[in-house]
C-alpha cells in the first residue's frame, strides 16, 4: 500500500522549498493530474525545475535539511523525505520545458499554492514517456478519462505524431469513445 501522507508530504516540503528560494518550478506527473481532478496516483511526485536551476535547486533543498541524491539518469535527481521520493526532473520527454513550466497555472495543492502543468501537458508527457520499456495503457486510462474534458486534444495529436506508443493510445481512446477522430472529449 502506498504512503499517501508521506507523498502528500514531500510533495508540500518539495514545494515550499522552491517556491521559497525563488527556483522556477511546476508540479508535474501523476499529482499534476491530480490536482486537475485525476485518480491519485500514489506511486511517486515528480517537479520539473529548468536545467539551468537544476544545480540551485539541489542547494536550496541540500540546504534546508532534505536528502538529496543523483541517480544514474541525467535528467533528474531524486529527493528523500517524509519516508518517499520526490523526483525533480531537468528534461522532458516532449515540448521544451520552458515552454511546459511557461504554461503551468497557479493552483491550491494540499494547501500551497504551486505552478501546476496544464492537462495538456500532462497527458502529453504521459503519451511520449511510453515506449518498449513502460507501456502501461491501463495505468493511463482513468487519468485521461478524468482529465478528458481539460486537455487540448489536437495539440496532444500534434505532439504524439510519429511517437508509435502515443499514436497507439490516442487511437485506443478514440475506439473507447473517450475522444472522437477530431480530438474533442466525449461526455461521460
Amino acid at each position: 500500500m502506498p504512503d499517501l501522507n508521506g507523498f502528500r508530504e514531500g510533495l508540500k516540503r518539495v514545494a515550499v522549498v522552491l517556491k521559497e528560494s525563488g527556483v522556477p518550478f511546476a508540479l508535474a506527473g501523476g499529482y499534476a493530474a491530480w490536482a486537475r481532478g485525476a485518480p491519485e496516483a500514489g506511486h511517486d511526485v515528480d517537479f520539473l525545475v529548468p536545467p539551468a536551476e537544476s544545480s540551485r535547486a539541489v542547494d536550496e533543498l541540500t540546504r534546508r535539511g532534505l536528502d538529496v541524491r543523483q541517480p544514474p539518469e541525467d535528467w533528474l535527481f531524486k529527493v528523500a523525505t517524509d519516508g518517499v521520493t520526490v523526483d525533480v526532473i531537468h528534461r522532458t520527454s516532449g515540448t521544451p520545458l520552458e515552454d511546459v513550466l511557461a504554461r503551468a497555472t497557479e493552483t491550491e495543492v494540499l494547501s500551497v499554492r504551486m505552478p501546476v502543468l496544464t492537462a495538456t501537458d500532462v497527458t502529453s508527457e504521459k503519451l511520449l514517456a511510453m515506449d518498449e520499456h513502460y507501456c502501461d495503457f491501463g495505468a493511463l486510462l482513468p487519468t485521461v478519462r478524468a482529465l478528458r474534458e481539460q486537455v487540448g486534444w489536437q495539440e496532444v495529436r500534434r505532439r504524439a505524431a510519429g511517437h508509435a506508443f502515443a499514436e497507439s493510445f490516442l487511437f485506443l481512446l478514440e475506439r473507447l469513445d473517450v475522444i472522437d477522430a477530431e480530438g474533442a472529449a466525449r461526455a461521460g
